[in-house]
């Protein structure tokens, strides 16, 4: 074996070598460093109900969908501590079945001082976040909950998804006029509508549809605000997406759902860039619902509910919070979470992770 050769194998091995145990490293240093008491949780009866959780980084503020509580938690960050309730009693509340229950999606719109949540049946409510008043009750027309939204600061719109309609469609409302301006209807989508997410960079909407007639395995519509349409359509394959987010370089991470799972396909998480092409795909971690992007530590958070011990249908339920390298598009870790754990929002400020559970809302940290 010539020299050169030679130290070109030693140098690749010593390489191997380092980054491995880095990435292992990495894995053990997260933990979780607190669970946070939520009042009757877990309920008497059944199980804690929530969905969809937010945090406002300007207030270090993280805002929880609690159904069980009707009610929207509020989590000091800085403190990891409850701090209170908004609106409580003015949701539908925990009706045994999440398609007639709420609240459900969740974001802050930090100027206005509001929380926009979904609702049932096909509600949507604008939150004071100072008081928990309800300043507007939106209407979207249809019979069960309204679900996940996004929202574009530019054109002043919510976006919002009536997953449990048949068919089901979206809304524009206008966040200055407090109505609906604008609709699409869905009609061949066979698994309602997941996450949507606003691009600055481009000014489009971004929404998961976890599968329609032309395509089974799901595909990622891109929207334009202006014509209220959708102006390009993205298939994915074997993926059934749910969770949605904009991460750095204009990428999305998808979370591949449980379904997916179900139907044979191993777990995975897909990024994708603007033009929905395949940049990654990542099979450590999959079976999400909400993923989230922390510009803090650039990395992406998967709530991966229904994640196997081997990444197929037939292994063992291991419900868990995965953690990518949104820079490398690397798979970190993948940490125990509990029985349906399926939300997750981060503190940019101090990369606290907020992950709700069957007892309360875990706090893991590094």
């Amino acid at each position: 074996m010539r020299p050169k050769v030679l130290f070109a194998l030693i140098g690749t091995l010593v390489l191997s070598l380092s980054v491995l145990p880095f990435t292992g490293a990495l894995a053990q240093s997260y933990h979780q460093v607190r669970l946070i008491t939520v009042p009757n949780v877990p309920p008497q009866k059944g199980s804690f109900s929530y969905d969809i959780g937010w945090v406002d980084p300007g207030s270090h503020r993280y805002y929880l969908a609690d159904r069980t509580n009707n009610a929207i938690d509020v989590v000091d960050t800085t403190s990891n501590t409850l701090v209170g309730m908004l609106a409580k009693g003015k949701f539908k509340g925990y009706t045994g079945k999440s398609d007639t229950s709420g609240p459900d999606g969740i974001l802050a719109v930090p100027a206005d001082h509001q929380l926009w949540v979904g609702d049932a049946p096909s509600l949507v409510k604008a939150v004071d976040m100072r008081s928990g008043a309800i300043v507007a009750s939106i209407s979207t027309g249809g019979k069960n909950r309204a679900d996940e939204l996004a929202y574009d600061p530019r054109d002043h719109l919510i976006l919002v998804a009536n997953d449990a309609d048949d068919p089901p469609f979206l809304s524009f409302i206008s966040t200055t006029g407090r109505k609906v301006v604008g609709k699409i209807p869905y009609p061949t989508a066979t698994a309602g509508l997941e996450q949507p997410v606003w691009d600055p960079e481009n000014g489009m909407f971004y929404q998961n549809v976890p599968a329609t007639k032309e395509n089974p395995g799901g595909q990622v519509d891109k929207i334009d605000p202006k014509t209220m349409k959708v102006a390009a359509t993205y298939p994915v394959t074997e993926c059934n997406p749910a969770g949605l987010a904009l991460g750095p370089q204009q990428h999305f991470v998808v979370g591949c759902s449980g379904d997916a799972i179900n139907e044979g396909a191993h777990a995975k998480t897909l990024i994708l860039d603007a033009d929905g092409n395949t940049v990654a795909t990542i099979t450590e971690v999959g079976g999400s619902d909400e993923v989230w992007y922390n510009p803090g530590d650039n990395r992406y958070y998967l709530a991966a509910r229904s994640m196997t011990s081997n990444g197929m249908k037939d292994g063992k339920k291991t419900p868990v919070l995965g953690v990518i390298d949104a820079g490398s598009n690397k798979w970190i870790a993948n940490l125990p979470t509990g029985t349906g754990a399926h939300s997750v929002a981060v503190d940019p400020g101090n990369n606290r992770v907020y992950v709700p559970t069957p007892e309360g809302i875990a706090v893991f940290a590094q």
